[in-house]
């Protein structure tokens, strides 16, 4: 049952981590809108990987992992 706890633990924190990258989430969110129905592999691979970034350094900032 530990790592069910841990888990949940983990997961309380993800709203904590998204919140501090609301930002790269918009952007990435608005390159794959302007895309349309044009959505391939990598269109917005620039903004993903911002995205990601922050995602990691956030989660790492607050001790856990995504």
């Amino acid at each position: 049952m530990e790592a069910v706890s841990k888990a949940r633990e983990r997961l309380a924190k993800y709203p904590l981590i998204f919140a501090k990258c609301s930002k790269q989430s918009a952007l990435y969110a608005r390159c794959v809108l302007q895309l349309d129905d044009q959505v391939k592999k990598d269109s917005c691979a620039k903004e993903f990987q911002e995205f990601k970034a922050c995602l990691q350094s956030a989660a790492k900032d607050l001790k856990t992992r995504i």
